[in-house]
């Protein structure tokens, strides 16, 4: 069992896909919207698990790099490889947050990114 808080932002990009994606091979723009959250079984002192404004500053910086930007221009933020996916997003959220997050008791981080209303992609993984 654990607890588990979460915070949620949004951003715009455009972007394309390499390969036969049909009309997502052209460039497109979206209105993502990204929640990631944290676990853990323990709670502070404090009864909280984890400062919820911490999670929202280390998300608005993340953010800050790629808000209106065109991703598939983005090789310095590894977004690009193989495509700026959903799913490859959702894994660059993780590992930006991930370091933040060390050495404060939490089990899990878990980053989702939705490209429309309908659908999103999710990664997530231990903290160590």
């Amino acid at each position: 069992m654990s607890f588990e808080v979460g915070v949620e932002a949004h951003f715009t990009a455009n972007h394309h896909l390499v390969g036969d994606f049909g009309p997502a091979s052209l460039p497109h723009a979206h209105a993502y919207r990204v929640v990631v959250s944290v676990s853990g079984g323990v709670l502070g002192d404090d009864g909280t698990l984890f400062d919820i404004t911490r999670l929202q500053q280390a998300l608005a910086d993340v953010i800050a790099d790629i808000d209106g930007a065109d991703l598939n221009d983005l090789a310095g933020v590894k977004l690009v490889a193989p495509n700026p996916t959903a799913e490859v997003m959702a894994r660059f959220f993780f590992d930006r947050i991930a370091p933040t997050l060390a050495g404060q008791g939490l089990g899990r981080l878990e980053a989702r990114v939705w490209e429309s209303p309908e659908a999103y992609a999710g990664y997530s993984g231990d903290l160590a």
